[in-house]
Order: C-alpha cells, then structure tokens, then sequence
C-alpha cells in the first residue's frame, strides 16, 4: 500500500482533485471496514458520511508521524459511524404492543427468591462506581438516555458507558460462580 499522507498538505489546502485522488485508494479499504456491519445498516450511506467527514477535517488534521495517518483516522470515523447507526436503529426499531404482550405472557415464571437474593448478593459486591451506574440505568428504566444519567451522576458519558460495562462483567461472574446459568453455553 502507498502512504497517502502524501496527499494531505494538498488536501488541508482545500484541493479537493487531490482528495479524489487519496479517496480512490481509501475508498474502498474503508468500504471493506465496513462489511461486518454491512447485514445490519446502509454502509455506503455510512462510508459516503464518513468521507465527507475525513473531508471536512482534513485541513485541521495532524499527522502522528506514522504512516497513513489520515487513513487510521478514517478508519475510526469510519468504524463510530457505523456503531451510532446501529445504536440510533436500535431506538427507532417499531415494536407490535401485541407483541410485546404475547411474549411476556409465554415467559413470564414466577419470581424465584434464591435467584432474586444471589442478584442482590452480586449487587451489592459491585465497586461504588459501577454500582451507581448499573442502579442509575435501571431505576431509569430506559426513560433518560445513557447521557443524562452520567450528567447525574458526575459521570462523562463514556466513563458511564464504561462502568457499566464493568458492572455487566462483574454481575456475570458473580452469577456464574453462584450456579446462574445465564446464557444456555454462549457468552456475550
């Protein structure tokens, strides 16, 4: 592979000719990228957002030193655009009430103490701050978004993202060394 970098300084200048021509190598290593994602949104939709965003910040863009650095930068605009996809699709996905109904009634079991106690017992094992975020979604119970709950509770919207992670991974563990089967031999 060339190193592309050698078309930035005309790019930051505004020469959109020599963007096309950085653009015919990248395009389609971008594209490629994209495949693991391709089942589930509208990647060239994706890949055209992502290039006109490589565009717009080209000329602010500062290399690493490292080769195709525009490139790599491309790939992460590239990769967060298809993930906030996914994510906006998730909350826009219609759901039949009907449904929702039908499925609740085939699975509904009633509550098992044990089960409801080893959780409680797992919660309450939680570091402080992985803890305040798991109980913050929950008692939210999806009507603020991840954002505002972090604003709540001091958090960056990442550092929130992150704990929660954390505390999805701890709960897990707990869970299973307490006997839970939780997902019938997969992992998430």
């Amino acid at each position: 592979m060339i190193e592309l970098d050698q078309y930035l300084p005309a790019i930051a200048a505004g020469d959109s000719q020599v963007f096309g021509l950085w653009m015919a190598s990248a395009e389609p290593i971008l594209r490629d990228s994209l495949r693991r994602f391709a089942s589930q949104i509208d990647a060239e939709a994706v890949l055209q957002e992502a290039l006109l965003r490589i565009w717009q910040v080209a000329p602010r863009f500062e290399p690493d030193g490292k080769p195709n650095g525009l490139l790599r930068f491309g790939f992460r605009v590239t990769r967060n655009l298809a993930i906030s996809e996914l994510r906006r699709q998730k909350k826009q996905s219609p759901v039949d009430p009907g449904q929702i109904a039908e499925t609740l009634e085939s699975e509904v079991k009633p509550p098992d103490p044990l089960l409801r106690r080893v959780i409680e017992r797992c919660r309450e094992l939680l570091p402080k701050k992985p803890a305040q975020a798991i109980e913050a979604r929950l008692h939210s119970a999806g009507r603020l978004p991840d954002e505002t709950l972090a604003q709540q509770l001091g958090m960056r919207t990442n550092t929130f993202l992150q704990n929660i992670t954390r505390a999805r991974k701890l709960l897990v563990d707990c869970l299973q060394k307490n006997g839970v089967e939780l997902f019938q031999g997969e992992r998430v």
